[in-house]
C-alpha cells in the first residue's frame, strides 16, 4: 500500500481532506517515522485518537529487533541519556536520546517526550516504535509508548553512563561525558537556519586522543588551555571524523587538576584504524605500494578548490585553474591498505622541489606526468610513518597526512618474519 492509499483510508475514517493527510504523512515519513506510527500520529492530530493502532506488541530481546518491526516491547537498562533540541517539521523540539541494552545487545533510542528515566534505570518499555537510523534499527518513544520500572534489574555487559575516553568516541554517540583539555578554540560566525550564528570551534585532547569540537552555545570557560569535564555531548561526523558537539544542555565544569594530553597520536595497524570508521589524529606505518593517478602536478578550481581536469570543474564548469602539488599513495602494512594524501608542502618535501620546480620540469619534458613519476621513484617501496586524519566511506579509506617520513621500522620486514614463523 503506497502513501496515497494509506491517506485515502485515513481521510475516509477521519472525515478530513485527503491532500492534507498526504502532506502530514509525507512530512513524517521524511524523518523515517514508520508508517504505522505515522498513521497513528495523523489520527491523533485530527482527533481520531489511537484508533486503528495494533495490539500491544510481543516482548522481544534487543538483538531480535530489526527495521521490519513496526513496534516492540522491551525490558532494558538505560546506558546513556542525552538532551538536545532539534528542528522537526519547522518547530524546535527537545528530545532525549542515547542507548538502551539488555543481555543480548544495545540499541539507540530517541524519546520525543520526557519520561523521567536516567542512566542505570531498568525499564519495561511497551509499544516503542522502530525506525532505521544510520542503517540500524532505533527505538522511538512517543505518547503511545508506555514506560515502567522493570520488575528486576537488567544485567548488561556494557558500561552504564556516558563517560568515555576520546579514543572510544564514535560518530553517532549521544549523551557522552568527557574530561579533556581544550587545545585550540576559535570563535566563528556561520550562516545557520536562523541566520548568522556564533559558535566556538577547536580541538580537545586527553591522554588517549584528540578530537575537534563545536560549542553551539559558546561558553567563556571553553577556552584554550582549560581543563574541563563536559557532560552530555553528542557526536557527529565532520569531514570524515568524529566531532564533539556541545549544546545548551551540555554541562561544563572546570577540573582542579590538569588533564594529561598525549603528544603522540595513537599508533594503530591500518586494519584497526579503518575499522574505527574515522579518526581525527592517528599514526600508521606501512609500505608505499604505488602512487595513484591524480598525483604530482595537478590543477584546482579557484572557486571550490577541487581538482579540475582540462580546465573543467565538475561544479563550476570552465575555469581558469590554479596549479598545485599533491600525492595520493597506497600504503600497506600487511593488515589492510589506505590512501595517503599529501598536501602541497609534504609533496614538495618528497619531490625535492616546490611548485615552480615541478612546472619547470613539466615544461622541459612537455609532460606534467614526469612529476608524479619522479615522486613514485622516490617513495614506492619505502616504509613510511604517517600521521593525520583518517576518513572512511563507501569509496575506501583516506588518510590526510600531517606528517610523512621514513619509518624506523619496516612493517614489511615484520610481516615477512611472521610469515616465516608460520611456515616453520
Amino acid at each position: 500500500m503506497d502513501v496515497n492509499e494509506h491517506a485515502e483510508e485515513l481521510a475516509s475514517d477521519l472525515g478530513v481532506d485527503k491532500e492534507e493527510v498526504i502532506k502530514d504523512l509525507r512530512n513524517l515519513l521524511e524523518y523515517s517515522v514508520p508508517i504505522d506510527e505515522a498513521k497513528q500520529s495523523v489520527r491523533r492530530k485530527h482527533g481520531g485518537g489511537g484508533g486503528g493502532s495494533s495490539p500491544t506488541p510481543d516482548a522481544v530481546d534487543v538483538a531480535e529487533i530489526t527495521t521490519d518491526h513496526g513496534s516492540v516491547t522491551v525490558t532494558v537498562r538505560v546506558l546513556t541519556a542525552g538532551t538536545r533540541t532539534i528542528r522537526y517539521q519547522g518547530d524546535d523540539i527537545t528530545i532525549r536520546e542515547g542507548e538502551f541494552a539488555d543481555g543480548t545487545g544495545t540499541i539507540s533510542y530517541t524519546a520525543w517526550q520526557e519520561f523521567g528515566f536516567e542512566p542505570g534505570d531498568s525499564l519495561t518499555i511497551g509499544n516503542a516504535g522502530v525506525r532505521e537510523w544510520d542503517g540500524e534499527p532505533e527505538l522511538n518513544l512517543n505518547e503511545s509508548t508506555a514506560v515502567a520500572v522493570a520488575d528486576e534489574p537488567v544485567a548488561v555487559d556494557e558500561p552504564v553512563g556516558g563517560d568515555r575516553d576520546l579514543v572510544d568516541i564514535r560518530a553517532g554517540d549521544r549523551g557522552r561525558n568527557v574530561e579533556v583539555r581544550v587545545l585550540e578554540a576559535e570563535d566563528k560566525t556561520i550562516s545557520g537556519r536562523d541566520g548568522e550564528t556564533a559558535i566556538r570551534e577547536g580541538v580537545l585532547g586527553d591522554e588517549t586522543a584528540k578530537l575537534p569540537f563545536t560549542d553551539w552555545d559558546p561558553r567563556p570557560e571553553v577556552a584554550a588551555g582549560a581543563d574541563l569535564r563536559i557532560e552530555d555531548v553528542y557526536v557527529r561526523e565532520f569531514r570524515g571524523v568524529p566531532s564533539i558537539n556541545l549544546t545548551t544542555f551540555s554541562e561544563v565544569t572546570p577540573l582542579p587538576d590538569p588533564v594529561a594530553v598525549a603528544d603522540d597520536a595513537p599508533r594503530l595497524s591500518i586494519a584497526e584504524a579503518v575499522a574505527a570508521g574515522g579518526l581525527f589524529d592517528v599514526e600508521v606505518v606501512g609500505n608505499v605500494l604505488e602512487v595513484r593517478d591524480g598525483s604530482g602536478l595537478i590543477e584546482r578550481c579557484p572557486e571550490c578548490g577541487r581538482v579540475a581536469q582540462g580546465g573543467q570543474c565538475r561544479s563550476h564548469g570552465a575555469v581558469d585553474t590554479e596549479d598545485d602539488l599533491r600525492v595520493k599513495a597506497i600504503l600497506d602494512d600487511g593488515t589492510d591498505t589506505v590512501t595517503v594524501v599529501l598536501d602541497d608542502e609534504l609533496t614538495a618535501a618528497v619531490y625535492g622541489g616546490g611548485l615552480d620546480d615541478a612546472l619547470a620540469a613539466a615544461t622541459e619534458a612537455m609532460d606534467k606526468e614526469v612529476v608524479a613519476e619522479s615522486i613514485a621513484d622516490r617513495i614506492v617501496g619505502g616504509a613510511y610513518r604517517v600521521r593525520g586524519n583518517l576518513s572512511v566511506d563507501d569509496y575506501g579509506a583516506n588518510l590526510d597526512a600531517e606528517e610523512f617520513e621514513l619509518a624506523a621500522d619496516d612493517p614489511g620486514d615484520e610481516a615477512r618474519t611472521i610469515l616465516a614463523e608460520v611456515a616453520e
